[in-house]
C-alpha cells in the first residue's frame, strides 16, 4: 500500500453570534405577535418538521409555554411530507430522535397521516392540510429557515415550505415535487398562500442559524407578513452559512450524512454538488471525490442522497432502510436516467 501524503489537522473556527437563551428568545418573539386575544380558548397546532435544528426542543416547548399562557390549547404536528417512511410511526420515532417528545415539550404530538384539501392554487393543484392541524381554530409555524438543496430563490427551508410541503404530507409532498424544478418555488408559494389567505396560520416562528449551528436569530411572523419577512430572513441565514476552509480539494471525507443534516443528506451548498439532470452545477467548491462514512441515527435509515458521495462503507450501507428511502427518493421525483455507481470500502 503507498504511503499517504503528509497530513495537519486544520479547525475552522466560525464566530459565535448565536442566542444566549433560546427559550427567552421564543418568549421575546412571540409577545410581538400578541397571541392572547386572538387564541384565547382555541386549539392551536404547532409544527415540527423532520430537521436537526439546534435547540428545537427547547424552542417548541417555550412555544407550547407561550400558547398555553395565553389560554389556547397547544397540540403539536409533524410536519415533514413523506419523511419518517411516510408513517404516522416512521415520524413520531423521527421526532423523538431530534428530542421532540410529549416530555420535552410538554404537549400532545400528533403524527396523523390523513390530510384534507383545503383549496386549490390559481393553477389547480390540490392544497393538501395534515387532518388535525386543519381541525384546529389556527396554526403557529415553526421552522428554520435556511437555503434548500434544489432550488436557491427567492426563498428556501421555512415557515413557507412547511406550510406548501411539510402540512400535506405524502399527498402534498408528492405533488409539489411533480410540478418540476422550475415550477417548484411558485407552487410552494401558491400552496402557502391558500393557508395565509384562509386565515389558518395565527403567525409563524422562525429560526435562523449561524455557522455553528446555533440559533441566531428568533423571529415571530405575522401572517401578512410572512412571506416578505422570510425572504429578509432568507438572504441572513444565506450569509450565516458555514464554509469549507478551501475551494479546490481532491477528497472531502464527510464523518456523518444525513436527513437532520439536509434533505439530501450532505448539503449542496456546503459541497458543491447537486447531480441534477438540466442544472449545473455550483461554481465552488470543487472537489475530486466525496467519500461518507457513517448515516446518523436521527435519519431512521433514512439515505437520500447517498449518490452524492462517490465512495461510502459497508457501515453506512448496512444501516440503510431501502423501503424509507426509497420513498423519499421516489418522491422527490430527483432519480437521474443514469444512476451514480458509488464504490464501497469497509471501515
Amino acid at each position: 500500500m503507498p504511503d499517504l501524503p503528509a497530513m495537519h489537522p486544520v479547525h475552522r473556527r466560525f464566530p459565535g453570534t448565536g442566542v444566549s437563551d433560546a427559550e427567552e428568545a421564543t418568549h421575546q418573539a412571540l409577545a410581538r405577535l400578541e397571541l392572547n386575544p386572538r387564541i384565547k380558548g382555541k386549539r392551536i397546532a404547532l409544527t415540527a418538521g423532520s430537521r436537526g435544528i439546534a435547540q428545537i426542543a427547547v424552542v417548541l416547548r417555550a412555544a407550547v409555554d407561550h400558547v398555553r399562557r395565553c389560554g389556547a390549547d397547544p397540540l403539536v404536528v409533524a410536519a415533514m411530507g413523506s419523511h419518517g417512511g411516510g408513517t404516522s410511526e416512521g415520524q413520531r420515532r423521527l421526532l423523538a430522535h431530534l428530542g421532540i417528545t410529549q416530555e420535552t415539550v410538554g404537549a400532545p404530538i400528533s403524527t396523523r397521516m390523513e390530510t384534507v384539501v383545503i383549496g386549490h392554487t390559481p393553477d389547480g393543484l390540490a392544497v393538501y392540510c395534515d387532518r388535525v392541524a386543519a381541525g384546529c381554530d389556527g396554526i403557529l409555524v415553526i421552522n428554520r429557515i435556511k437555503p434548500h438543496t434544489i432550488f436557491f430563490e427567492p426563498f428556501g427551508s421555512g415557515l413557507i415550505k412547511m406550510l406548501g410541503v411539510g402540512l400535506g404530507k405524502v399527498e402534498g409532498a408528492t405533488q409539489i415535487h411533480r410540478q418540476g424544478l422550475t415550477a417548484l418555488p411558485g407552487a410552494i408559494r401558491a400552496m402557502a398562500q391558500v393557508y395565509l389567505d384562509r386565515g389558518m396560520v395565527v403567525g409563524g416562528l422562525a429560526v435562523v442559524e449561524n455557522a455553528r449551528d446555533e440559533p441566531a436569530i428568533v423571529e415571530a411572523l405575522f401572517p401578512h407578513e410572512m412571506v416578505e419577512r422570510e425572504m429578509a430572513l432568507f438572504a441572513r441565514a444565506r450569509e450565516m452559512m458555514p464554509r469549507l476552509p478551501v475551494e479546490e480539494m481532491d477528497v472531502l471525507v464527510v464523518d456523518q450524512v444525513g436527513k437532520n443534516f439536509s434533505g439530501t443528506g450532505m448539503d449542496p451548498n456546503i459541497i458543491g454538488r447537486m447531480r441534477i439532470p438540466g442544472l449545473p452545477e455550483p461554481a465552488s467548491p470543487r472537489i475530486g471525490r466525496i467519500v461518507a462514512l457513517r448515516l446518523s441515527p436521527e435519519s431512521e435509515g433514512n439515505a437520500n442522497g447517498i449518490g452524492l458521495a462517490d465512495l461510502t462503507t459497508q457501515r453506512l450501507v448496512d444501516a440503510i432502510d431501502r423501503e424509507i428511502t426509497n420513498l423519499n427518493a421516489i418522491t422527490s421525483t430527483f432519480i437521474p436516467e443514469s444512476g451514480v455507481k458509488n464504490a464501497q470500502i469497509r471501515s
